[in-house]
């Protein structure tokens, strides 16, 4: 029987789907699915805390629920606009009753609070980088929105796709332009799905011949 630490530590191990991904799109994969149900990774402070962790946004042990609803605010406003630029229509892909143009504004939101400035860089020459206001959690938020407004205006090869894969529900930038799929395993699936659409539609054909029926 496990003890009650085990058992936190389990409910708390947060999926960050996939760690090759932008960070914009870790957070768009905090809705996720399996073969029973749609999963939310950001349901609690505690998962907002252990998921910021896993995805490379750093450890914040002082979050709240007021981070919680801004992360969660912007994980839905990125998978909105996903969903446009994507064609997506998968069910549970968006948040219930939220628009292109509500979606539009929370995202400029965040990255009004970014700007831009030239300094020296690490080998001579200058680089671009990019200060923000707030601290902790919520800078770490507002540079992710700042890759997914990068994200989400990327074009072909290296674009944003919706996996093609049964009853996915994840987003993913693609390294290739044939890629459909966020993972071989959701691959594996949709040629299955298709092979068996195949048969499927094969055996339910038009009957004929001596055995046909009246």
């Amino acid at each position: 029987m496990r003890s009650t630490t085990e058992e936190t530590a389990v409910e708390l191990q947060v999926p960050v789907l996939y760690p090759t991904q932008p960070r914009a799109v870790r957070l768009m994969n905090t809705i996720w699915a399996d073969r029973t149900s749609v999963h939310d990774s950001l349901e609690t402070v505690a998962h907002l805390r252990a998921w910021a962790e896993e995805a490379g946004l750093g450890r914040h042990q002082d979050v709240d629920e007021h981070d919680l609803g801004r992360a969660r605010a912007l994980r839905d406003a990125l998978r909105r606009l996903a969903a446009e630029v994507t064609g997506d229509s998968r069910p549970h892909s968006v948040a219930d009753g939220l628009g292109t143009d509500a979606a539009l504004a929370v995202l400029n939101d965040f990255c009004s609070r970014c700007t831009p400035v030239l300094r020296h860089g690490p080998q001579g020459g200058f680089a671009r980088q990019w200060l923000t206001d707030g601290s902790g959690l919520q800078r770490e938020l507002n540079l992710v929105a700042l890759e997914g407004f990068e994200v989400l205006a990327q074009e072909a090869p290296q674009e944003l796709k919706a996996c093609g894969g049964p009853g996915c529900v994840l987003y993913f930038v693609r390294d290739h332009p044939r890629r459909e799929w966020c993972s071989e395993g959701c691959g594996n699936r949709a040629r299955v799905a298709r092979h068996y659409r195949r048969n499927k539609s094969g055996l339910e054909g038009p009957a004929t011949g001596r055995g046909a029926a009246h």
